[in-house]
C-alpha cells in the first residue's frame, strides 16, 4: 500500500528539506510526487537548466526508503513562455487571451507549448529514467481542470486537421454536421472554425466534434510525454491524475493508454450525497481498467480552499473516506499535499503537515492513518466482483446536455441516482461505457443512452441471457447526433418490445434549498434528497406508486409486458415500465419511460435483481459495503453507532468478525 503526498520542496529553502523526510518517515510515507509545478525552477529561462536542487531532493529521499513519482512538470508553464511564445497561450470564445499568473494557461494544441515541454521531458526523462529512487512517472497534471476548452489560433488549425482525420473529406463533414440547415454547409476547410461565440445556438454536431477534440488534444499531449519517457529506456509505470467523472475528458477513451490509474477525489463535507457520490467516483475509476488496482492521487487531509465555506472534517471521516478508496480496489494513498503551502492560491489548503506542526489532529489523523495501512497484509486486486454494469458514457453526456432538447437534463447526476439505488443495497457496480457490456455481467442498466455508437453489445447481451434496462430519452440519434430513419429506438426497439411516439417531457422537478453558505443559496433536485412532493405525474405497478419526473414519455408496448402503467399527466393509462423475454438464453430487455423517483429507483432496482438472482438488502443508514476480491469493506459514515453482522475475519485483528458495533466513521476489512 503506497502513502504520501504531493511534495514541493521549490516552495521551500534546502535547510527544511531535511526536517520534512524525518517528519515523512514518521508519518509512514512510502512515495511522494515530486515537481509537479516546478518548471520554473528546471529551467528559469530559455536555454537555462537547474537540476541540482531536483538531484538533492530526490537522493534524499530514496536514501531514507522514500519512493519518486517523478512528474513532468509541465502543468503550468513558466513566465518567460508567455512572453517569447505568445502562440502558446490559449483563447476563450471570445478570442480573449489567458495569461500566466495562475496555472494551465498553455493551448494543448500549440505547436510550440509541445516543442517546448519536449525538451524539458527529455531532459527529465535522460537524467532520471534509471534512477532508483524514480518508481513512477506522473505526466503533466490534471489536464484540463481550469481550461477544459479553449479557442486560440493553434487549436483552429489542430481542429481542421483532426476534422479532416476524421471525415477524409469536406462533403463527408457536411454530411456528418448537417450543415444544409440554416446555410452552414462548407466548401472548403479553410472556412470550418470552432463553436466560438454565436448569435444564437451552434450546431450540435459541432459542438460534440469540438468536445471529442479538446479530449483529444489533451491526451495527445499525455502520450507525446509518454513516449519520450519509454524511449529513454523507463520501465517504471506511467500515468496522469484524473479527476473522477470529468466532463471534458473523456477518461473512458484514455484508460488503455495508461499504466495505472489515478485520480483526485475532494468530496465536500456539506454534500448530503457525499458517500455516495464518492463511491460512485472510486468504482468508475476501479471499472477503467477491471481486474487492476488504482491509485489515490489526491485527497485533502481536512479542508480545501475553494468553495465559498471550506469546513474541516469530522473526526475520523479522512479515514473513513480512505477505507472507502481502498475497499473500492485502491492500492495507493496520497494527499495533496505534504507540507502546507505559505505563499499562493493554495495557502489555505490542508496538508499532511500543517501550519500548526505536528500536534495538530490533523497530522496526527494522517500519521495514523499511515501506520494502519502499512500494517495492512496484502489485497487482493479488484477482480471480477460487479455482477451488475451501470452504463455510463463520455460523449452522450456531452451530446445530452448540448441545447435545445425537450428537457435540460443533468447526465451526471441522474446517473448517479440510478447508481444510489444498488449503492443503497451494499450491490457492486462497475460503471462502464456500452461497449464493455458482455458477459461478465448478468444485469446492466443504460438509462439517457441518448446517442448509440453501436447497439450490437447490447443486443448480443440480451440475447445470450442477460437482463438489460434502458430509457427514457434512450436510442434518440446516431453518432454524430443525427436522427435515425424510422423515428426513435429504432436499434434496440425490437430486443425491447417497444417504441417511443413522443418524449412528453414533465417539468423540472421541485426544488429545494438544502444548504447556507457564505450567502449563497445551494439548491438541488429534491430527486437527490429522497423527498418532497415532486410533480403531479406518477406510475404504479399494483398496488405500488411511484413519482416520475423530467419524461413522461409515450409509449407503444409492441411486444413486450406492461409492468407498469402511467396513472396521470400526459401519458395517463400508457406503459411507464416495460418487460420483455428474449430467447432460448433467458435474457429481457426492459424499458422505463420516466426517470423514478428514488422509490421507484429502489423498487425497479430490486425487481431487477431478484430477476437476476443477485441477493441484496437495504443497508443501515449510513453503512455501506465493497467488495474487492475475497475482502469486505464496511464503513459507518453515520454520526451513530450502527450494529452489523458478517461472516469472515477482521483483516487487521484476525478474529472473527460476526455481529459488531461500528463507531461513526468507523470500518472494518473482512477476510470472507
Amino acid at each position: 500500500m503506497l502513502y504520501g503526498a504531493d511534495y514541493n520542496p521549490e516552495q521551500w529553502p534546502e535547510r527544511v528539506w531535511d526536517d520534512d523526510v524525518r517528519l515523512m518517515k514518521r508519518a509512514s510515507v512510502t512515495t511522494v510526487s515530486l515537481g509537479i509545478f516546478s518548471w520554473s525552477r528546471l529551467q528559469p529561462a530559455p536555454g537555462v537548466w537547474d537540476f541540482t536542487w531536483l538531484d538533492t531532493v530526490i537522493g534524499k529521499l530514496h536514501a531514507a526508503g522514500i519512493g519518486v513519482n517523478l512528474a513532468t512538470a509541465t502543468a503550468s508553464p513558466p513566465p518567460w513562455m508567455s512572453i517569447e511564445h505568445p502562440d502558446t497561450l490559449a483563447t476563450d470564445e471570445n478570442g480573449a487571451t489567458y495569461w500566466h499568473g495562475s496555472r494551465q494557461h498553455y493551448s494543448p494544441a500549440s505547436k510550440t507549448y509541445r516543442r517546448l515541454a519536449a525538451e524539458l521531458v527529455t531532459r527529465l526523462a535522460a537524467r532520471y529514467a534509471r534512477h532508483p529512487g524514480v518508481v513512477m512517472w506522473h505526466v503533466n497534471n490534471e489536464y484540463g481542470c481550469h481550461l477544459p476548452v479553449e479557442y486560440s489560433p493553434a487549436a483552429q488549425e489542430a481542429f481542421r486537421e483532426w476534422l479532416l482525420w476524421r471525415y477524409r473529406s469536406i462533403e463527408a463533414l457536411n454530411e456528418a454536421w448537417g450543415t444544409a440547415f440554416w446555410s452552414q454547409r462548407y466548401g472548403e476547410w479553410a472556412q470550418v472554425m470552432p463553436p466560438l461565440k454565436a448569435p444564437y445556438s451552434r450546431n450540435p454536431a459541432q459542438l460534440l466534434d469540438y468536445q471529442r477534440f479538446m479530449s483529444d488534444m489533451w491526451l495527445e499531449c499525455y502520450l507525446a510525454e509518454r513516449d519520450i519517457i519509454r524511449a529513454a529506456g523507463a520501465t517504471q509505470p506511467i500515468s496522469t491524475n484524473m479527476m473522477g467523472a470529468f466532463k471534458p475528458a473523456n477518461y473512458a477513451d484514455w484508460a488503455q493508454h495508461i499504466d495505472v490509474i489515478t485520480d483526485d477525489c475532494y468530496p465536500d463535507p456539506q454534500d448530503p450525497h457525499r458517500v455516495r457520490n464518492t463511491a460512485f467516483q472510486r468504482d468508475l475509476m476501479r471499472s477503467l481498467k477491471r481486474g487492476t488496482p488504482w491509485l489515490l492521487m489526491e485527497q485533502a487531509t481536512d479542508a480545501v480552499n475553494w468553495r465559498p465555506t471550506n469546513p474541516s472534517k469530522q473526526p475520523g471521516q479522512l479515514a473513513a473516506e480512505t477505507a472507502q478508496s481502498v475497499g473500492r480496489g485502491a492500492d495507493g494513498i496520497f494527499y495533496f499535499q505534504w507540507r502546507q503551502s505559505r505563499a499562493g492560491s493554495e495557502k489555505f489548503h490542508s496538508a499532511m503537515l500543517p501550519h500548526a506542526g505536528t500536534r495538530t489532529r490533523t497530522w496526527q489523523e494522517a500519521s495514523t492513518l499511515g501506520a494502519d495501512l502499512a500494517a495492512l497484509p496484502d489485497l487482493p486486486p479488484p477482480g471480477d466482483d460487479a455482477s451488475v454494469a451501470l452504463v455510463f458514457d463520455w460523449e452522450n453526456w456531452w451530446a445530452i446536455e448540448n441545447p435545445d432538447h425537450p428537457a435540460t437534463l443533468d447526465y451526471l447526476s441522474l446517473i448517479r441516482e440510478w447508481y444510489g439505488a444498488f449503492h443503497r443495497r451494499g450491490v457492486q457496480v462497475d460503471i462502464v461505457p456500452p461497449e464493455k457490456i458482455d458477459a461478465r455481467y448478468r444485469l446492466a442498466v443504460a438509462p439517457f443512452l441518448y446517442l448509440i455508437r453501436d447497439e450490437t453489445p447490447l443486443i448480443t447481451f440480451v440475447e445470450n441471457g442477460g437482463v438489460l434496462l434502458t430509457g427514457p430519452f434512450s436510442d434518440v440519434v446516431d453518432a454524430q447526433d443525427r436522427f435515425c430513419d424510422g423515428g426513435f429506438l429504432t436499434r434496440l426497439g425490437p430486443v425491447l418490445g417497444v417504441g417511443v411516439e413522443d418524449f412528453r417531457p414533465l417539468p423540472p422537478p421541485v426544488r429545494q434549498q438544502v444548504a447556507e453558505r457564505a450567502g449563497e443559496t445551494v439548491v438541488e433536485d429534491d430527486a437527490g434528497t429522497g423527498g418532497g412532493d415532486r410533480t403531479s405525474v406518477s406510475f404504479a405497478s399494483g398496488e405500488a406508486g411511484f413519482g416520475a419526473t423530467y419524461f413522461a414519455e409515450a409509449l407503444w408496448a409492441d411486444d413486450a409486458q406492461v409492468v407498469a402503467t402511467f396513472t396521470d399527466g400526459p401519458s395517463a393509462g400508457r406503459p411507464a415500465l416495460t418487460r420483455r423475454e428474449h430467447g432460448q438464453a433467458g435474457g429481457q430487455g426492459w424499458y422505463v419511460a420516466t426517470m423514478p423517483d428514488p422509490t421507484g429507483l429502489d423498487a425497479i432496482a430490486t425487481r431487477l435483481l431478484e430477476e437476476v438472482g443477485i441477493p441484496s438488502a437495504p443497508l443501515p443508514e449510513g453503512v455501506e459495503t465493497a467488495r474487492r476480491g475475497d475482502v469486505l469493506t464496511v464503513i459507518n459514515h453515520g454520526s451513530l453507532p450502527v450494529s452489523v453482522t458478517f461472516d469472515g475475519t477482521d483483516l487487521r485483528t484476525g478474529e472473527v468478525f460476526g455481529t459488531r458495533e461500528l463507531a461513526p466513521q468507523g470500518f472494518a476489512f473482512i477476510r470472507r
